[in-house]
């Protein structure tokens, strides 16, 4: 990231997982793929998942707030694995939403949208 963003979303499946970080005016991507893309997340080992997990829990880990997108169960096993094993980021999570396959601009705009909403009720602190 060449930014700091506070705000960021995550849409997750067992394919892929698109991260950006965003303000305002701008954004960021970055693009995260599990070993094994083709197999679901259920299916995989568990040394695939905490991988595929790990390394999208690392690219969420300096956001203030965090909105957590994806279509079926991935997006909730995402977030099991953050209470497991980085509790500290699960007080970032501000919400899991289900959303199905959106192109990245109603991602950015879903997430601008929803933490507006929270931004009302707890103010940011960088």
């Amino acid at each position: 990231m060449t930014a700091h963003h506070f705000h960021a979303v995550i849409w997750i499946d067992h394919r892929e997982a698109r991260v950006f970080h965003f303000n305002p005016s701008e954004v960021e991507k970055l693009v995260i793929h599990p070993d094994h893309p083709t197999k679901h997340v259920h299916q995989q080992s568990s040394k695939d998942e905490h991988a595929y997990f790990h390394a999208a829990a690392e690219a969420i880990a300096d956001a203030g707030a965090v909105l957590v997108l994806g279509p079926a169960h991935t997006k909730t096993d995402f977030v099991k694995y953050i209470e497991q094993h980085q509790p500290k980021l699960k007080g970032v999570i501000a919400g899991i939403e289900t959303v199905d396959h959106p192109s990245d601009g109603q991602v950015v705009a879903f997430a601008r949208k929803y933490l507006k909403v929270t931004d009302r009720i707890s103010p940011q602190i960088v």
